[in-house]
């Protein structure tokens, strides 16, 4: 397993003292389509913490509308007002664990609870001069990235896994489902025969579809993801059973039970791994570790974040088990102008970790002021 700093070692105290929790509306320069929906913005919560001169800023991965997971940006917004931050505020925490202690015995909220967990990363690294790679016990000075493409026409979608391929990326990852699957894939597959290739579902699809799903052993993907229930894992055991291509689970798992559970039944060959979705860094990185007990490879899922959602995913992404490309391409594919002063730009399917201490990104205020769509300030 990943060797990474014990709670234990002596580390001074952080005293929140000061929290900034935004609403955020980035434009996306073109619209994402899944099998659930389109969009055509990204509006996210945008939380800072403050510590001693500090800040450690992180962004909440729910969607406006329950149709990721349960967990929506008003709700988030909500319980993070007048539950969360008011219950750190004023107090001082020796690391990260002991903030996810406190926060643990909420149910559910994930992502909420992620988001606060995950500044709080960014400040406690920052204290310490260090960049967030170091604590997690990443390595590496870039990760390699692949392409998350949304559904379109196939002359378009064979136009863009040309641009992307000639680009250097290290893997092309299609949207699919019913309707809009074995005709897409066989496309790309023909004209792109070497390419490393993968088909998420966003659970469109059940067992019934099986003899379809199939199929899709044809195009040598190397995997699906998430074909079945977004709250699934026993079908996708079956599933599994059914198939040579391996399944890659992504909404089902959302703690490291979940992991375990589906890892010892066979139901997952590989494991997406969203910080949000799993709830914060501590539960990411038990869900790593049970990967590689197990001899599967994970990879950092994307939820069309930021540049301070991005930066989060990156330094993930340098932990030893990520042996998969990860969806945290260049931020110019989705957004005109990012949040950030720095430019996180793949180059030849490799993403650069941002040099310095915490996520080591900062904001560009002033850009922020026009994309902010309400800002809140958080005192003891």
């Amino acid at each position: 397993m990943t060797e990474r700093p014990s709670e234990t070692e002596p580390r001074a105290p952080l005293r929140i003292d000061g929290a900034e929790l935004r609403l955020v509306r980035l434009p996306l320069l073109v619209p994402f389509t899944i099998a659930t929906g389109t969009l055509h913005e990204k509006v996210f919560p945008l939380l800072t913490l403050y510590s001693d001169g500090l800040q450690g800023h992180a962004e909440g991965v729910m969607d406006p509308l329950p149709d990721y997971l349960e967990e929506t940006v008003a709700g988030a917004m909500d319980l993070t007002r007048t539950v969360l931050l008011p219950q750190i505020m004023g107090k001082s925490f020796d690391n990260p664990q002991a903030l996810h202690r406190l926060l643990a015995p909420w149910r559910g909220n994930a992502m909420t609870k992620a988001t606060v967990e995950m500044a709080f990363w960014d400040l406690w690294a920052k204290s310490l001069s260090l960049p967030l790679q170091t604590l997690l016990g990443g390595s590496g000075d870039a990760v390699n990235v692949g392409v998350s493409l949304g559904i379109m026409p196939i002359d378009q979608t064979l136009a863009r896994v040309e641009k992307h391929v000639g680009e250097g990326y290290k893997r092309i990852k299609l949207k699919i489902k019913p309707g809009h699957d074995l005709e897409i894939l066989r496309a790309v597959r023909a004209r792109f025969p070497n390419v490393h290739l993968t088909a998420d579902a966003n659970s469109a699809y059940t067992l019934a579809d099986s003899p379809l799903l199939a199929r899709l052993d044809e195009f040598d993907l190397d995997y699906i993801e998430q074909p079945l229930a977004w709250n699934d894992i026993h079908d996708h055991a079956v599933l599994q059973k059914r198939l040579r291509t391996p399944v890659c689970l992504d909404e089902s798992l959302r703690s490291p039970e979940d992991a375990r559970k589906a890892l010892q039944s066979d139901a997952a060959r590989v494991i997406n791994i969203k910080v949000g979705r799993s709830g914060g860094y501590i539960n990411s990185l038990r869900i790593h570790d049970l990967a590689e007990v197990f001899s599967v490879p994970v990879w950092c899922g994307g939820m069309l974040e930021s540049g301070i959602g991005r930066a989060h995913n990156i330094h993930l992404s340098t932990l030893s088990n990520f042996r998969k490309p990860g969806d945290t391409s260049s931020a110019s594919r989705y957004f005109q102008r990012d949040i950030i002063e720095q430019k996180l730009e793949a180059k030849d399917g490799r993403m650069p970790v941002p040099p310095g201490t915490g996520i080591g990104v900062s904001l560009d205020r002033d850009f922020l002021h026009h994309v902010t769509m309400g800002l809140e300030s958080f005192r003891p």
